[in-house]
């Protein structure tokens, strides 16, 4: 059996916190009891301490949720239903109460978005990335580039703003209303 690679550990494991409890949430003292290693080696690999490791971090969130997307997106090719199903999975990942999910990156953007350029620019590039993927589909369906721009944003802040309200009212409502209102709102339409 091989050994974990310590590097990755404190990056899936500073993730996954962040992703709770946010960056002010979360300490180094925290993610090192979690995985049961010593400071020196969390210095090692980051010796800029929790802002790199946030930053590293953000971009493994960033990685996970677009590999999820595009696993989303693959199954159904009509770019309406496409979004509607991917709003519905993750209404599903937030109700169930044995994995916690929390913000992809939410908490730590609202949280440091003006006191840390490194780490909002960790958030905005994990932004656009998410939002050039929604884009892509409408693009490639045959919406225009402007109107499927314009969706990709309407889509990553819908599901953001639900994420918060689902999280805030411990019910997944608010995201079964916004997929529930996605054929309405993503019409096909000229500029």
């Amino acid at each position: 059996m091989s050994k974990p690679n310590t590097k990755i550990t404190l990056i899936e494991t500073a993730s996954r916190l962040f992703r709770l409890r946010g960056y002010e949430g979360i300490s180094l003292n925290d993610i090192l009891k979690e995985i049961n290693i010593p400071k020196g080696s969390l210095y090692h690999y980051f010796p800029n301490g929790k802002e790199e490791l946030a930053v590293e971090a953000i971009h493994h969130t960033k990685d996970i949720v677009l590999a999820w997307i595009e696993e989303s997106f693959e199954q159904i090719g009509d770019p309406v239903n496409a979004v509607q199903d991917h709003i519905r999975q993750l209404a599903a990942l937030l109700r169930d109460e044995t994995e916690p999910v929390g913000f992809p990156i939410g908490t730590i953007a609202a949280e440091k978005h003006s006191t840390n350029e490194p780490i909002r620019s960790a958030c905005q590039a994990a932004f656009e990335e998410w939002r050039e993927l929604y884009s892509a589909k409408f693009f490639e369906a045959g919406y225009s580039e402007k109107l499927a721009k314009d969706y990709g944003v309407f889509i990553l802040a819908a599901i953001e703003g639900g994420i918060l309200l689902t999280l805030t009212t411990k019910s997944e409502e608010s995201l079964l209303i916004i997929a529930d209102q996605i054929p309405f709102i993503l019409a096909k339409r000229e500029n």
